[in-house]
This record gives structure tokens, C-alpha cells and sequence, in this order.
């Protein structure tokens, strides 16, 4: 049963469910000026207290939602040939995208060197039919678009985060570090997340201990006491995406509270029509000579339309909800 939050997260006592920590009211500096266009320009925004899930939702939990719900997930339904004219009439079933490790050095600028539409691939069969989760409760659950998250986040009675809300979390009130920990990359050469080593997408040194997911909490949690906020998988937050953020205000009264960008327009790819969400935090399959993502500033534009093997999600309860 759900407990009552009170008129501010700070006092409401006990979390309203199990695993769920803290994250105090406050400002911070979003973005970053030093990686990706799209993390710029840093400006202030200020954010209410909420309450956060320690990690991400796992399969485990996933499956508990689908046994008592019969939820079928978006890559498990039929699609619309009208929504996707120029595609290929085999590819046209209930699937989703899996990574495939290369036999040697790709060209990184085209995506399709390393990932694959597979036919049958799903929640329960994340790498296509063959594969399993079975000894992976623990793991985040993956192949879940963002409706998906959206509905499992409803039956929860939670919410999924704005992108101010998820970073704001992520930064663990280490206001402008480069990661979650600090900024120090590996500090005394420790890996602090699961993350990609070695060149992608063919050389995983597997320096951290995984290829592939990790159980979550695997890896020390950050300032708020949340595990995997960076790596593992990337995360759905609610914000439609935009190419930059807004530019920093110039008076102190004017700091942005709580933004959310919460319209669609030119939140699709160039060429696509399918609206875009924002996604946090990077996965598994990130690494610095391709994608230095596993950074709490780091964000991607990812199709409503659109599940993987490397994105899951988690949930907030916000006061008064």
C-alpha cells in the first residue's frame, strides 16, 4: 500500500513503496559543454523532491506485471504496414533490435554493422527465440518500449521521470561532475558501472566483469544511494527530445522548475515520423571511442516505436501524486 507523501517530499517520512530513496529539492547545473551537441548549452534548473526506485525494474518484476496484467508488450504486437511503407514486407512481424558482436573493426557511423531486427525477440526472449531469462531475475529488463514503461508504471501507481528529474537523480548532488561518481573515469582503477571496454563494437575487454547486462546493484550505488543510474541500460524519462537544451536564464528568479518538454514537434529524426523520447544514462554497450554516454549529462533521442536489448527503465513517486 501506497503512503501518503505529504505536501513535500523532504518530510513525508517512510518511502510510499519498497526500494525507493530520496531525492531532496534543489538546483543544479543540466547539461554539459564538454562531449555531445545535444547535452548543450549547461543552464540551471531547479526540481522539486521526489522519491526514485533504487534500480532499474528488473525482469523479474516485469514478468510479475505481464502474469497478473496479460499485458503484451509493443514488440510483441503486429505492426502497421502503413506506418512503415518503405520497409521490408519480411521484417514486418513482432520483433525487436539485438545487439551482434562483429568479428572485427566496423564502420561505427552505421548502426547496422551491429544491430539486427529479430523476428520473436521480446522481453522473455531478449536476444530472439533460443535465448531466455531464466537465471537473469536480477538483470533490468530490456525489449520494453516506451508505452511498455508507461504501463508497467501505471500499475505500479508510479510514474516514469521527466529528463531534469532522472538526471538531477543520476548526479547524486555531485552538481557538474562527468560521472555519477566523480571525475575520474576508473578511480584506483575500479569500473563504477557496466560499461563497454576495449574498441566497440567488436573488442569487449569485459574489464568490469560483464558482457551483456549485469544483476542490478551490481556496481556502488551514487550520492542518493541509487545503483546503475549510468551503464547497464539506457532509461525512458517522459521528455519528447530536442537537438539542444534551452539557454541559460540570466536572473535568478527565472530558473526553470521542473521543465518538461511535453510536445512532439521536431522531436522525430531527420527523414522519420515517429516521435522521440529521451532516454538516460547509457547502457552496457558504451564505450569511449564510439559512445561515451554512461555520464549523467548524456542523452539520445530514442523512437516511440522502438525496443532493444539495452534499454530498460525506472520508476519516481512524486508528492501528492
Amino acid at each position: 500500500m501506497r503512503a501518503s507523501l505529504g505536501s513535500e517530499a523532504e518530510t513525508a517520512g517512510p518511502p510510499p513503496f519498497e526500494n525507493m530513496r530520496l531525492i531532496p529539492a534543489g538546483e543544479f547545473r543540466m547539461g554539459s559543454e564538454d562531449f555531445y551537441p545535444e547535452e548543450r548549452p549547461v543552464h540551471r534548473v531547479a526540481v522539486d523532491g521526489f522519491w526514485m526506485d533504487e534500480r532499474p525494474v528488473t525482469a523479474a518484476e516485469f514478468r510479475r506485471f505481464v502474469r497478473e496484467t496479460g499485458y503484451v508488450t509493443f514488440c510483441e504486437r503486429p505492426l502497421d504496414p502503413a506506418l512503415y511503407p518503405d520497409a521490408d514486407p519480411d521484417l514486418l512481424v513482432p520483433g525487436s533490435l539485438v545487439f551482434r558482436k562483429t568479428g572485427g573493426p566496423v564502420d561505427v557511423r552505421d548502426f547496422r554493422n551491429w544491430w539486427e531486427y529479430v523476428p520473436g525477440a521480446f522481453w522473455k526472449r531478449p536476444e530472439g527465440p533460443g535465448s531466455t531469462i531464466n537465471g537473469r531475475d536480477r538483470h533490468p529488463v530490456v525489449q520494453v518500449a516506451y508505452e511498455d514503461a508507461e504501463a508497467y508504471a501505471t500499475w505500479a501507481g508510479k510514474e516514469l521521470p521527466s529528463e531534469a528529474e532522472w538526471e538531477y537523480a543520476a548526479r547524486g548532488g555531485l552538481d557538474g561532475a562527468v560521472f555519477s561518481w566523480g571525475d575520474e573515469h576508473f578511480p584506483d582503477g575500479k569500473p563504477m558501472a557496466n560499461s563497454w571496454q576495449g574498441e566497440f563494437p567488436w573488442q569487449n575487454l569485459k574489464l568490469d566483469g560483464y558482457e551483456g547486462t549485469s544483476p542490478v546493484g551490481s556496481f556502488p550505488p551514487n550520492g542518493y544511494g541509487l545503483y546503475d543510474m549510468t551503464g547497464n541500460v539506457w532509461e525512458w524519462t517522459t521528455d519528447y527530445f530536442t537537438m539542444r537544451h534551452p539557454g541559460e536564464v540570466q536572473s535568478p528568479c527565472c530558473i526553470p522548475r521542473n521543465p518538461r518538454v511535453t510536445s512532439d514537434a521536431s522531436s522525430s529524426a531527420p527523414g522519420e515520423t515517429i516521435p522521440r523520447r529521451v532516454i538516460k544514462g547509457g547502457s552496457h554497450l558504451c564505450a569511449p571511442n564510439y559512445c561515451l554516454r554512461y555520464r549523467p549529462a548524456a542523452r539520445q533521442g530514442e523512437a516511440l516505436d522502438t525496443s532493444t536489448g539495452h534499454i530498460g527503465f525506472r520508476c519516481i513517486a512524486r508528492p501528492n501524486a
